[in-house]
């Protein structure tokens, strides 16, 4: 199976091509670049450089959330988009738990972080068992201070994750012995590790009705609904 895997979920932009558990080529950019004029570029030169046409995969296999509302739009259009025309598969992974696997010598629980702003993070919690990387705890968007004190009840930690250093003081400061990540290569998304969970993973039976996993509204929407609330029950009653 040949697949093309997407990730634009945060700053770091991941496109890699793989045949079952081989690497065929990848292309990553960690810089801050604007992903709807850099992605199909990324996409068109690596199948290019690899040796293959648009139309040689199987499947293809995105990050769908959470993270940048920006991000997830782009990466999810692009695979649905090449997916219907394609007529290929189409699989969508946690973003969470791709950035989780690439920790693979980790024993214990594998806890990724985004930032969400406010002292909120996107998060779950993940653990390699028998070398399949299971979800111990579902992704969700949480005030951190609350995170952590639902952590207490783990033995071994390991947070990982660009954005973990913003909270290694408060993380330290109630589970000290938690592990925060220093390899550079697992703090980003890997469009390899990407590839690999959409292999295992089933398909999505309805590519239409396939939308990023934001976890929470966008603020904007947020504060109409703050202003909007009756009319929206009133709506709601009507139908």
């Amino acid at each position: 199976m040949r697949i093309l895997a997407i990730d634009t979920s945060n700053q770091t932009l991941t496109v890699a091509v793989c045949e079952e558990k081989k690497i065929i080529g990848q292309y990553t950019i960690t810089v801050k670049r604007n992903h709807s004029l850099t992605l199909m570029p990324a996409i068109t030169q690596l199948v290019k450089d690899v040796g293959l046409t648009p139309n040689g995969f199987d499947r293809i296999v995105v990050a769908q959330g959470p993270g940048s509302y920006t991000g997830l739009r782009i990466g999810v259009t692009t695979a649905k988009t090449l997916a219907y025309t394609l007529k290929k598969e189409l699989v969508g992974i946690s973003s969470l738990k791709a950035l989780a696997a690439n920790c693979v010598m980790v024993k214990g629980a594998i806890i990724p972080v985004f930032d969400a702003r406010r002292n909120n993070v996107y998060t779950g919690a993940y653990e390699y068992v028998d070398g399949v990387l299971t979800t111990v705890i579902a992704d969700r968007h949480i005030a951190m201070e609350e995170w952590l004190e639902h952590l207490k009840e783990f033995d071994s930690l390991y947070f990982v994750g660009e954005d973990v250093e913003k909270f290694r003081t408060q993380i330290k400061a109630v589970l000290p012995n938690a592990e925060i990540c220093d390899i550079s290569e697992w703090q980003i998304p890997n469009g390899t590790a990407l590839a690999e969970l959409g292999r295992l993973a089933e398909p999505e039976v309805d590519i239409h009705h396939f939308l990023p996993n934001y976890l929470k509204r966008v603020e904007a929407e947020e504060n109409w609904l703050k202003d909007h609330t009756s009319e929206v029950e009133n709506y709601v009653e009507k139908i």
